[in-house]
C-alpha cells in the first residue's frame, strides 16, 4: 500500500522518520510531499495513494476525487474540520483524526494565555495572578481535562461543563460541574473555550454568554474560531470595557478587535496550540500507527465519519 504524507507545514524530521520507520516497517511504501504551493500538486499526489495523512491540510471533496485508490485519510491531530467527511463517506474512505496527541501543548497553551492576559500583556502596570481565581472549562474533553490539572496546580478553582461528560467524571478528576453554559460563563473569571466546529456549535459564543462573565472576565480561546460569533464578540466588548478576548485563532476581523480593543484582545500570529516538538513528533506517529493498524486488522477505533 502506498501511503502519502501531504503537508504544505511539514512535520518534524523526527516525526517524518519515525512514521516512515512505521509505515515501510509493516511492508508498505511512504511518499512525501511537503511544502506544496498548489493543491494540484495535492491532486497529482493523491491520485494513487492508498492512504493519506495530513495536517491542517484541506481534504476537499475535489482531493477525494482525485485520490482513485483512497481507502483511509488520517487527520494528525485532534481537529478535523479540514477533511470533507461527506464526501469520504461517499466515496467508502475511512477519515480518522488522532485525538488526545496534541491535547498537552494546546492545555499548556491556554494556561500561558491566561498568564499573559492577567500581566497585562506583558505591558509595564500592576496585573494579576491566576492564583484564586476561578476557571470555567467549556468541553471536558481531552484538552479540557488538561486544562483543569493545569489550573488546579496553580491553585484555582475549577468549573466544568459538558452535557457528553457524567458529573461524577468530572467530580472524580476534583473539578467542579456546573448544570448550564450560562452558569459556566457567569462564575469563571478565565473562560476555557475547547468545544469543536460543528453545527451546533458555530457563532454559539457570542453576546448573551460573553456578557455573563465577571468583571475582569477573559475569554481564551485555543478551539476553532468559528465557535465565536465575532459580531456579536465585538458589541459585548464595545458595552464590556472590562472584558478580554484571547484567542489562539485569530478571528475574520481580527484588524478590527485590534483596532478597538488594543491590550484587551490578543491573537497569535499563526495557530500554534499544536506547536510543540512533542506534539509534532506524537501525532505523526500514531497516524502511522493508525493506517497500519487498518491496513493489517481492519481497526478503525478514531474513525470520524460513519
Amino acid at each position: 500500500m502506498k501511503v502519502l504524507v501531504a503537508t504544505e507545514k511539514p512535520f518534524a524530521k523526527a516525526a517524518v522518520d519515525g512514521i516512515r520507520n512505521i509505515v515501510e516497517g509493516a511492508g508498505h511504501k511512504l511518499a512525501l510531499l511537503e511544502k506544496y504551493t498548489s493543491v494540484d500538486e495535492l491532486y497529482a499526489a493523491v491520485a494513487d495513494a492508498d492512504a493519506l495523512i495530513v495536517r491542517s491540510d484541506k481534504v476537499s471533496k475535489e482531493v477525494v476525487n482525485a485520490a482513485k485508490n483512497l481507502k483511509i485519510v488520517v487527520r494528525a491531530g485532534a481537529g478535523y474540520d479540514n477533511l470533507d467527511l461527506a464526501a469520504c463517506s461517499e466515496k467508502g474512505i475511512v477519515a480518522m483524526n488522532t485525538p488526545g496527541q496534541n491535547s498537552n501543548a494546546v492545555a499548556e497553551l491556554a494556561i500561558g494565555m491566561m498568564i499573559y492576559a492577567s500581566r497585562n500583556c506583558f505591558a509595564p502596570g500592576t496585573g494579576s495572578e491566576l492564583k484564586g481565581k476561578t476557571i470555567g472549562i467549556h468541553a471536558y474533553g481531552n484538552v479540557g481535562r488538561l486544562v483543569a490539572k493545569l489550573a488546579k496546580g496553580f491553585d484555582m478553582n475549577v468549573l466544568a461543563f459538558d452535557p457528553f461528560v457524567s458529573k461524577e467524571a468530572i467530580i472524580k478528576d476534583g473539578v467542579t460541574p456546573v448544570d448550564s453554559i450560562e452558569e459556566l460563563y457567569r462564575k469563571s473569571h478565565f473562560l476555557s473555550l475547547h468545544i469543536p466546529a460543528t453545527a451546533e456549535t458555530k457563532k454559539s459564543v457570542g453576546y448573551d454568554l460573553v456578557t455573563k462573565l465577571p468583571k475582569g472576565g477573559c475569554l481564551v480561546n485555543t478551539a476553532r474560531k468559528e465557535v465565536i460569533n465575532e459580531d456579536e464578540l465585538i458589541k459585548a466588548m464595545e458595552e464590556r470595557t472590562d472584558i478580554k478576548y484571547i484567542t489562539d485563532i485569530a478571528a475574520d476581523n481580527q484588524q478590527i478587535l485590534n483596532e478597538k480593543f488594543a491590550n484587551r484582545v490578543f491573537a497569535s500570529p499563526k495557530k500554534m496550540g499544536a506547536e510543540t516538538a512533542e506534539a509534532n513528533v506524537n501525532a505523526g506517529l500514531a497516524s502511522a500507527n493508525q493506517i497500519v493498524k487498518f491496513f493489517t486488522s481492519g481497526d478503525k477505533t478514531f474513525q470520524v465519519n460513519k
